[in-house]
């Protein structure tokens, strides 16, 4: 009897014991998680939402924590962050814009629970072919095997556009796929071409680059004698400069959409206003540039860049502060 009522009571001094650490346990449990939409491997868009998970100071916050998250790209990432299965993501300009408008194309969907951050870099369309395959122009690619992009992504959805726009998008082989997987094909002399929408230099360039002589098609002279830049306004012209890839030896002119760093409008305005101080400072800005060249163009200047739809009232806080917006 005196060993039963002996187990019973270390049973309650454990169980008292247990009470007064669960707390403590139970405090990083219920940190707050935020999950961060990146994109499809190759891409710019993931390299985006790892730095900024990794950043010290970002992990170090006892509030909540950041999760990258890969997905399919800007298209998914619209999606996502508008239903709030994404709390934060990369989406173009462009996609921004035409989602909270019903524009995107066979989805009259509004998605106006997606709100402006910061600007994070150009995008530009970059359109890949072996040298000497006699294509000079997008318009050339009438018959021939082309990726497009990830179904879902940024680069398919402006790929389609553009194509569209010139009148080829249903004359072509096309090919869904991501930008290694296309760098690949390409390799092995199964595509024609593959065409990208993401900062260079770009990797999968780079390993084409590797085993084939490449060339890059003039986008700028197809958008400007069809018409494009007046159709879609937020689009601007840029130039991919000489030497950016192996045996391209010319300044290749293209046009870009603006890359933003995008919220649902229900996360906390000081989870917005936290992460933006946490990385638009001089060490933040350098941890992005060393994980990838494309972040020098984020800058305190250059915040607000490209944001052509309502801001998040977190970042319009950071950003009113920063004297950027009056």
């Amino acid at each position: 009897m005196g060993n039963r009522l002996f187990s019973i009571a270390g049973i309650c001094c454990l169980l008292l014991s247990a009470a007064f650490v669960l707390p403590a346990d139970s405090l990083a449990a219920r940190k707050k998680r935020i999950v961060f939409g990146g994109g499809p491997a190759g891409g710019t868009f993931q390299v985006v939402a790892n730095a900024i998970q990794t950043y010290k100071p970002v992990k170090d916050m006892k509030e909540f924590t950041v999760k990258a998250q890969s997905s399919a790209g800007s298209v998914e990432n619209l999606r996502k962050t508008n239903s709030g299965k994404h709390d934060f993501s990369v989406v173009y300009s462009g996609h921004v814009y035409l989602g909270r408008n019903g524009k995107m194309k066979n989805d009259t969907e509004k998605y106006d629970k997606v709100m402006g951050v910061a600007f994070l870099y150009g995008a530009p369309g970059q359109l890949v072919v072996r040298k000497g395959s006699g294509i000079k122009s997008a318009k050339d690619l009438v018959g021939k095997r082309v990726a497009v992009g990830n179904a879902g992504s940024g680069a398919f959805a402006n790929c389609e556009m553009f194509f569209t726009h010139l009148g080829i998008w249903d004359k072509i082989e096309r090919n869904a796929m991501g930008y290694n997987d296309a760098a690949a094909a390409f390799g092995n002399n199964q595509l024609d071409a593959f065409w990208l929408f993401t900062a260079f230099p770009s990797g999968a360039v780079i390993m084409a680059a590797q085993t084939n002589d490449i060339e890059l098609i003039n986008l700028e002279k197809d958008a400007i004698e069809s018409g494009y830049f007046e159709k879609y306004p937020y689009f601007s012209k840029l130039t991919v400069p000489a030497g950016t890839y192996r045996g391209v030896d010319h300044d290749t002119p293209s046009f870009q959409d603006a890359a933003l760093w995008v919220a649902n409008a229900d996360v906390p305005d000081d989870v917005v206003y936290k992460l933006l101080s946490a990385i638009y400072t001089d060490e933040g800005l350098a941890h992005m540039v060393g994980q990838k060249k494309t972040f020098k163009a984020m800058s305190i200047e250059n915040g607000i860049t490209g944001i052509v739809t309502p801001l998040h009232p977190g970042a319009a806080k950071f950003w009113k502060e920063k004297g950027v917006l009056k």
